[in-house]
């Protein structure tokens, strides 16, 4: 009797070993399947990025063929690993199958984002290097990844912005047209000449090379090259709306320059002068 009881101890410790054996190697090959599959995977990441770069695809559309292949790989590595721990493939995907509807709710808004990453890249509102204005943001595209579209302010911060609220929301892009209008507000006193200052105004811009003379649209139509008129009699000043164009490229430059520049000609002229509030008090005797 007891010697039956040793011989089942003994098929049972020997069961325990080759099932330990057994798991310990399947541990082993998927610890080793997954180490070489990150491995593989950056090579076929790398190797695909320099065939996108060869070719003439827009950088919105690589950015996101890369994020696209990088999640399909890494789903097929995970799904390797699974089978060769022993797991079922099979009953996994039917698992995964089964729970498709309630991870595709779970997942709504990311389903959201991948569409509008879909519908971005084909309409292309906008694309990588573009400044754009959006969701009380500015700044250049740098990535329009699967789910997102990255853009770095003028402040060098990364704002991250799901696809989908830029796919059905205002986008403004600066820099669709080569040209771009500026617009100032010139406030004179009351009294100088309205005539004066708009001449005075006018060659200050006429003079200035990074100013076009001669605009166009996108259609080729010839534009105003420059604006100078009355817009508003304020409480202390006279305002006169200036507009001029300039290329995209240069609006912050040309910007600057000529509010200095319309600044130092009225301080400096002696028929010009710049406003300043004032306020009468009239005092009644009794």
């Amino acid at each position: 009797m007891e010697s039956l009881k040793v011989s089942q101890i003994d098929q049972l410790l020997s069961q325990l070993l080759t099932m330990g054996v057994d798991a310990g190697q399947r541990i082993l090959a998927a610890a080793l399947l997954f180490f070489v599959g990150r491995y593989v995977i950056k090579l076929l990441n790398k190797l695909f990025a320099r065939l996108l770069n060869r070719g003439t695809i827009d950088a919105g559309v690589k950015t996101f063929l890369r994020s696209l292949v990088n999640i399909l790989l890494t789903v097929l590595l995970v799904i390797s690993v699974i089978g060769a721990l022993g797991i079922n493939t099979t009953s996994f995907a039917a698992l995964l199958a089964s729970a498709g509807v309630a991870i595709g709710m779970a997942l709504s808004g990311n389903l959201q984002n991948f569409a509008g990453g879909i519908i971005i890249l084909l309409f292309k509102p906008y694309r990588v290097g573009d400044f754009i204005e959006a969701q009380g943001q500015s700044g250049t595209v740098k990535e329009i990844q699967i789910f997102h579209t990255i853009i770095e302010t003028v402040d060098l911060r990364a704002v991250v912005i799901p696809n989908g609220v830029m796919s059905n929301s205002l986008v403004v892009n600066v820099s669709r047209y080569d040209v771009r209008r500026l617009i100032w507000t010139v406030s004179i006193e009351y009294g100088n000449d309205v005539d004066y200052a708009r001449n005075l105004l006018t060659k200050l811009m006429q003079a200035e090379p990074l100013l076009l003379p001669e605009p166009k649209d996108k259609e080729g139509k010839d534009l105003v090259p420059y604006f100078v008129e009355l817009s508003a009699m304020n409480a202390s000043s006279v305002d006169l709306t200036v507009r001029a164009y300039c290329k995209a490229a240069d609006y912050w430059a040309a910007y600057f320059k000529m509010q200095s520049l319309f600044y130092r000609t009225i301080n400096e002229d002696d028929h010009l002068n710049i406003p300043f509030q004032t306020q009468t008090v009239h005092i009644v005797k009794d």
